[in-house]
């Protein structure tokens, strides 16, 4: 089935089941209404008659608190069913060609990088717009991080086969998606979490305190209902209450910290806890999601059920919230002793596990997202590498981010280092285009996703381009000296002989014609002569002449246009060869300027 027919149908499902829930929602309002109509016509008929009513009365209150509960559940339900009919309907806006509704990472935008800013990485109509479908901040650093650093040969393999598997799993996918739409989670929760791990527990070292957290509450429950029954006076009693008070206020002192340290943070717990329970309950295939399960594994029981026992623990420490629930509980039970010992034995089990299970499922968000964009293009293929370095290989190239019906796709064939492809070409006929159709699928390709081409070969690679240039006026630094910067780099992994790949746009536009071409020509026949991996795109045809001193080193190739009545047609295809069409006077005619 094709994507878009997919995600309509599964909206159509969803939509039905939405549409029984909030049936449901309905109809649990009306038995509560009931059901409360019931206490006070038993309070009202039954009243006098002792048992019976008390009876009648727990009865119907156990009916009313189930009713509670089967409630939220269902209103939990519906929430999570509308994030996953959002989630489909964004799917669909996304193919039509409009992401402008997903995170656009610009907040990931390196100050510095090799490729980064010319491919368009992030910002709004960037590569991690389109392919991001993390939810968690660790999510959306992970994928960030795959399209800035080339994995290895063997992490994109895995990468890949994963990607295969949850492909081909759309319901799992939309499933972790719909949960950590629900809370977001944050960095800080993570570092907060972590830094209380790192600090020493002060109770459960201590019997002292273990003792206590028995002895207190026996000692008021004993206190109370010796009371009652005359054994003790009030005074007695009084002074029972008034010590465990001002035990509870010094216990209180210490709990505070820990309150404020881990507060607010129990809805982001249970959604890492009900994500996690998603992989614990899936079976997996390939190595990278085995492997990932398995750091979910603890000791005893299930990594989800201990986050969900933890975010009960700072649940109970709310109560601290509301004193009229809190005061009495405190000196009863020491409520703030009972929670601090629980937090306490929580982190001895815990302590070696929690910072993984974030970063575990950032990493699974990240592989979800991938295989996302694998599922919504079929037709896009899965890189295989190469072991030699360099050579790259494939046929019908695309950019992921032109629409499929505007998009001319184009090969490229480079099978050994040493051989550069030089691309002259007429004005926006295509080539920096088609550089940056080479150098974000080598950037998909690194990360372990698949790509826009029929079939696609390279040697795993450090992508470096130098395409868009700017001046920076708080440097102090002018668009020349800034290409001369990049290009030094360049020069400088090419010289150490680095396994990079290439990609410049116009060398050396900043300087005269004459400084320009001589400069160009240096630097082509160093790289030739370096055996460096590249793509060279120019206006400056002269440059194609060097192939008549390295034949078998210069690869040319050009785009050009084609004119009909000084109007200008283009057809955006690759054809070896030098570009002998120029259009630039004919646009220059057509504003005003006269030749």
């Amino acid at each position: 089935m094709l994507p878009k027919q997919y995600y309509l149908n599964r909206k159509e499902l969803l939509s039905t089941n939405l549409h029984s829930l909030l049936r449901k929602k309905n109809q649990l309002g009306w038995a509560r209404f009931i059901v409360m109509l019931g206490i006070i016509f038993s309070g009202y008929f039954l009243f006098h008659i002792g048992l019976i009513f008390i009876a009648a009365v727990i009865l119907l209150a156990f009916i009313f608190v189930k009713l509670v509960y089967a409630d939220s559940d269902n209103k939990q339900n519906i929430s999570h069913t509308q994030q996953l009919i959002q989630i489909n309907i964004d799917e669909l806006t996304a193919l039509s060609g409009n992401t402008a509704h997903f995170e656009d990472g610009a907040i990931h935008q390196p100050h510095a990088h090799d490729y980064a800013n010319d491919l368009d990485l992030f910002g709004k109509a960037s590569l991690f717009q389109y392919i991001n479908r993390t939810a968690s901040e660790m999510g959306s650093q992970k994928i960030a991080s795959w399209l800035l650093s080339p994995a290895k040969e063997p992490v994109i393999l895995q990468r890949q086969q994963a990607i295969q598997e949850l492909s081909s799993n759309t319901p799992w996918r939309q499933e972790i998606q719909a949960l950590g739409k629900a809370k977001k989670i944050y960095h800080t929760t993570k570092e907060r979490l972590q830094e209380w791990i790192n600090e020493k527990t002060i109770f459960i070292q201590q019997p002292f305190w273990l003792f206590l957290q028995i002895l207190i509450p026996l000692l008021m429950a004993s206190a109370i209902v010796l009371n009652y029954f005359d054994v003790i006076s009030n005074p007695i009693r009084n002074y029972f209450l008034l010590a465990s008070a001002i035990l509870a206020y010094f216990i209180s002192k210490k709990a505070i910290h820990l309150h404020e340290q881990l507060s607010k943070m129990s809805a982001e717990l249970s959604v890492l806890a009900d994500s996690i329970q998603l992989v614990e309950n899936t079976h997996f295939q390939s190595e990278l999601l085995l492997k990932l399960k398995q750091s979910y594994a603890i000791q005893k029981g299930k990594a989800s059920q201990e986050l969900k026992q933890l975010e009960k623990i700072l649940a109970r420490m709310d109560y601290r919230l509301n004193p009229v629930i809190y005061i009495p509980l405190a000196i009863l039970v020491q409520w703030d002793l009972q929670q601090v010992i629980a937090l306490e034995k929580w982190k001895k089990r815990n302590q070696q596990n929690i910072a993984a299970w974030f970063d575990t499922l950032g990493e699974l968000e990240a592989i979800s997202s991938l295989s996302n964009l694998h599922f919504n293009h079929p037709d896009w293929c899965f890189p295989e590498l190469k072991k030699e370095h360099f050579s790259i290989n494939g046929m019908e190239i695309g950019h992921p981010l032109i629409n499929k019906s505007k998009r001319v796709n184009n090969s490229i064939a480079i099978d050994q280092s040493g051989k550069l492809m030089l691309i002259t070409g007429s004005n926006m006929a295509g080539k920096s285009t088609y550089l940056r159709s080479v150098g974000i699928n080598v950037v998909l390709a690194m990360a372990g996703s698949v790509v826009c081409a029929k079939s696609l070969s390279l040697s795993p690679v450090q992508l470096i381009t130098s395409m868009r240039i700017a001046d920076n006026l708080e440097e102090n630094t002018s668009t020349f000296y800034a290409e001369l910067k990049k290009l030094k780099t360049v020069i400088e992994k090419v010289n150490a002989h680095e396994p990079v790949f290439i990609l410049l746009d116009e060398i050396l536009r900043g300087t005269n014609s004459l400084d320009r071409h001589t400069g160009s020509v240096a630097l082509t026949k160093q790289l030739i002569k370096q055996n460096a991996a590249a793509i060279i795109a120019t206006h400056d045809v002269a440059l194609a002449k060097i192939e008549d001193e390295f034949p078998e080193n210069l690869l040319n190739y050009h785009f050009d246009a084609q004119v009909n009545k000084e109007e200008l047609y283009f057809d955006y295809s690759l054809k070896t060869g030098i570009c002998h069409s120029i259009n630039a006077s004919i646009l220059m005619k057509k504003i005003g300027i006269e030749l």
